[in-house]
């Protein structure tokens, strides 16, 4: 039933006007410092304890914008989520690491030649890629010199060290996120709503495409040591985790911690995602 309501809404979106009705500047709120950072200021950023402490920092990556993210620790899981969302348990991350700003759109996907086998539902260059498989995603990472997020660099990126449960705070609200009562039954510009903008300044962590992480679909506590990011090539009904909500979704209330995946062969038109690389290479 699910995907029989999937393909009534992408009829009727494909039909509709493709201009973004909310389309605003791709900046978010405040401004990121834009810093080349050298290696040595890199490692001695120091640890942050409060999301409001933290000032954005992004950097240019051969022209894809990346935002800064600072060691520390969150806790990952929600107690009162779903079952596969606890049990809620403590996540440290002992050096930064670079998320990109935005979802990566098909002109970046294009210019770094990117290879996927289906075309994107809706066309833009400033849409974010979808119709695109786990391992095509991770392929176009390593393009660029990057890779996919784990699903708890992911979730760390979106809610920080005060584990908020929306990426700009503990209280939902409906203008900050592309979903289904404000999408126009399709997907917007990246970066459309940057009041929407996460503690380090990534933007559409809610909304708009689900976006592919590099684990494996698993139990809490996650654990990276324990096979979820093992390498997979070859099998195509292993499960990974996708992160985030869509475009699609009429009760897009639930929280960052929300999880859901497919088979890394599995393609819709409401999944996407971006790259995160490490700060010393």
């Amino acid at each position: 039933m699910r995907y029989l309501a999937l393909l009534i809404i992408f009829l009727v979106g494909a039909c509709s006007d493709s201009a973004n009705p909310n389309d605003q500047p791709l900046t978010a709120e405040p401004t990121p410092q834009s810093n080349q950072l050298t290696p040595n200021e890199l490692e001695n950023l120091p640890i942050v304890t409060n999301n409001t402490d933290w000032t954005p920092i992004e950097q240019d990556f051969d022209g894809v914008l990346m935002m800064l993210v600072p060691a520390g620790c969150f806790m990952m899981g929600n107690d009162d989520g779903a079952e596969h969302e606890q049990p809620s348990h403590e996540q440290c991350f002992d050096v930064p690491f670079w998320i990109d700003k935005y979802e990566v759109t098909q002109a970046q996907f294009a210019s770094w030649e990117g290879v996927k086998a289906r075309d994107n539902a809706f066309i833009g260059d400033d849409r974010p890629v979808e119709r695109i498989t786990w391992a095509e995603m991770r392929d176009y990472c390593q393009l660029r010199g990057a890779r996919l997020p784990t699903e708890a660099e992911w979730e760390y990126a979106a809610r920080g060290v005060d584990s908020w449960l929306y990426p700009w705070g503990v209280e939902w609200n409906a203008d900050k996120a592309v979903w289904g009562a404000n999408s126009n039954e399709q997907t917007a510009d990246v970066g459309s709503r940057p009041s929407g903008a996460s503690w380090v300044g990534a933007l559409d962590m809610i909304g708009n495409v689900w976006e592919w992480t590099s684990s494996l679909y698993g139990d809490y506590p996650y654990d990276m040591t324990d096979g979820r990011e093992q390498n997979t090539d070859g099998e195509t009904d292993v499960y990974r985790v996708f992160r985030g909500g869509a475009w699609y979704d009429v009760d897009l209330s639930y929280p960052t911690t929300v999880r859901d995946g497919g088979i890394t062969n599995y393609s819709e038109f409401a999944i996407g995602g971006r790259c995160v690389r490490d700060v010393l290479e």
